[in-house]
């Protein structure tokens, strides 16, 4: 008689339940997420190579942008991925203190790169280049802004695991919650790498 290996199923993951991919429900649920957001920029970069040569009127990228300064911003919220992974590994570790001193960091260091884009549009509209100034400032604007938009949920996502953290309800074996939250951070920081090259070095 043949002796049949019986394999023991897998353990669900902590925090979730197992599907066939080994992945939680929640972590699978963010990948397929993120992957409809790489369509959705993939669209907009497309559109904005598209359109951005062909201004009819008003100023140019190379008349508004400022590299050296979006340089600055871009090196803050690709910091802001290190310190987002020191958040994980904290609470990975139970070390509650320091996960919260790190979520924060990265929460203060997505504010600073939105508040250098604020600065930035506001610069490119008082040397006339408004949203409908012309097609160029059209693709720019709905592009960069909706990726800041995305920061912005970002930080607001870490607020509130800082929030459920001080009130106790995240805990070591909630440490996927965190690293959920990381992977939607790090897709925003590597979608700026893409936006940075071809938007503004490219230009």
């Amino acid at each position: 008689m043949t002796d049949t290996a019986v394999t023991a199923p897998t353990e669900p993951p902590a925090g979730g339940h197992a599907t066939s991919t080994g992945l939680s429900n929640e972590k699978l649920g963010m990948w397929v997420f993120l992957s409809s957001e790489c369509l959705l920029f993939g669209a907009l970069i497309s559109t904005y190579l598209l359109l951005h040569d062909r201004s009819v009127e008003g100023p140019t990228p190379k008349d508004v942008y400022d590299i050296p300064f979006t340089s600055v911003s871009s090196f803050v919220l690709l910091m802001s991925s290190l310190t987002m992974v020191l958040a994980v590994s904290a609470l990975t570790r139970g070390d509650m203190r320091r996960n919260r001193l790190w979520l924060l960091t990265t929460a203060l260091l997505g504010t600073i790169f939105i508040g250098g884009q604020v600065y930035e549009f506001t610069s490119f509209v008082r040397e006339g280049l408004g949203f409908t100034t012309n097609i160029f400032g059209s693709a720019f604007y709905t592009l960069t802004g909706f990726h800041g938009v995305h920061v912005t949920v970002g930080i607001l996502m870490l607020l509130s695991l800082v929030g459920l953290s001080l009130r106790g309800n995240l805990s070591q074996e909630r440490a996927e919650t965190v690293e959920i939250i990381g992977l939607y951070w790090h897709f925003v920081d590597v979608i700026w790498i893409v936006i940075f090259t071809v938007v503004y070095l490219a230009a």
